[in-house]
């Protein structure tokens, strides 16, 4: 078996992590998030998306968070764009990348979308087009590949249909996300099986949930495909507002210390990733939903 020497993390907590809580963050707290996970050493960072408040309240303040960013060199600022509406309001933030999102499940693209996959697709397709004519990088989110709120288990020949979409309208890059966390090593497998039908290894990331406690056998199973790219939330933080019973990504904290004991450089300070996950947890009023940063946490108390 042999393993990635290095692995690539995408801290989506800014974004994905935050857009489910309840509470309005302020745009400082998230300024101040970004800014912790770059100095612990995360060099791509989902920051904001550009969806209408009256869906996403907790993102209306799109342009203040990326307006306050002091950027690093060598760091990578994403955005998550619906619709051509949105990306012309992003691309007035200079964001690095775009991220576009589809489902696997037709079911779960009409709830999240109110739209079929295909015209999802279509959707997207001028945004994608005026992205890549920009020099902005394109991402795509793949929902639901191995299980729907909705329609149950989702066969890999579904996720092989929206990878060739996503391809087919110039997606630089995929994620194969198990949004509702039912998951299992060989069902992960599978789905990425199905998506090296469009895309190499290089252009796939793998996106955890950890509802039944599975995403980092998820995230090993992965690994052994030679899967480098994964997305992770710091503190654990996020959700999908679209399926419920559906918790949290797998905490950023969690994913460095398998990934540090396995010899697997990330390029990022645990204890400085610890920090940051308990600034956000306490603005939040709530434990870190990692084991690694509660252990860390406690020993320091200790």
């Amino acid at each position: 078996m042999k393993l990635p020497s290095q692995v690539r993390l995408i801290d989506v907590g800014p974004r994905d992590g935050l857009q489910n809580e309840k509470q309005p963050v302020p745009a400082a707290i998230k300024i101040e998030l970004v800014h912790r996970l770059q100095a612990a050493g995360l060099r791509e960072i989902e920051v904001t998306s550009y969806v209408s408040p009256k869906w996403v309240p907790q993102m209306a303040d799109n342009h203040e968070v990326m307006a306050g960013i002091q950027r690093q060199s060598g760091v990578r600022y994403s955005v998550l764009t619906p619709n051509l509406k949105g990306y012309e309001a992003a691309v007035l933030d200079k964001p690095d990348e775009i991220v576009v999102f589809g489902a696997a499940s037709e079911a779960f693209s009409q709830k999240n979308i109110n739209c079929s996959i295909a015209e999802s697709i279509e959707r997207f397709a001028p945004v994608v087009e005026a992205a890549l004519a920009a020099g902005i990088a394109v991402r795509g989110a793949m929902s639901c590949t191995v299980g729907c709120p909705y329609e149950g288990e989702i066969a890999p020949e579904r996720v092989a249909y929206l990878a060739g979409l996503m391809k087919g309208i110039g997606v630089q890059r995929v994620d194969v996300a198990d949004t509702i966390g039912v998951g299992t090593p060989l069902k992960v497998q599978r789905a990425i099986e199905a998506t090296l039908q469009h895309y190499d290894v290089d252009h796939i990331s793998g996106h955890f949930h950890d509802t039944y406690g599975q995403a980092l056998s998820n995230t090993l199973a992965a690994l052994q495909m030679g899967v480098w790219n994964f997305q992770s939330s710091v503190a654990g933080l996020g959700g999908c507002p679209y399926a419920k019973g559906a918790t949290g990504n797998v905490a950023t904290e969690d994913v460095v210390f398998l990934l540090h004991g396995m010899g697997i450089d990330t390029g990022i300070d645990l204890d400085a990733l610890v920090d940051a996950g308990a600034f956000i947890s306490a603005y939040l009023s709530r434990a870190p939903q990692s084991r690694v940063a509660t252990a860390i946490l406690n020993k320091r108390k200790g």
